[in-house]
């Protein structure tokens, strides 16, 4: 392989890149749109925000569907943070609302 064909090779997968990091925001979104949603439920009716179990089955959920190359390991790592985020934010958000955590 030469150098050229290196590097457009190299600028074509990190294009792909870019658009699939686009559609990966688009969906965080739409799911801290939801998340949302269930903080006014939550908040509502005074409901815990950290709840273990459906975390379990979120990533039971996910890892039942991997079908690789990402590791469970690491998908568990890569939804551990996106559940973390999604806690805070709706802590964030009951904090916002003068309700207690």
């Amino acid at each position: 392989m030469t150098q050229e064909e290196a590097d457009r090779t190299l600028a074509e997968c990190r294009g792909k890149i870019d658009s699939i990091d686009l559609e990966l925001l688009r969906l965080l979104n739409q799911r801290t749109s939801v998340v949302e949603e269930i903080v006014r439920v939550k908040n509502a009716l005074e409901l815990p925000i950290f709840e273990p179990k459906r975390e379990d089955a979120v990533f039971n959920n996910v890892s039942s569907h991997n079908t690789g190359p990402l590791t469970r390991d690491a998908l568990q790592r890569i939804f551990a943070r996106i559940m973390d985020e999604m806690r805070t934010l709706q802590y964030v958000r009951r904090q916002q609302q003068g309700k207690p955590e």
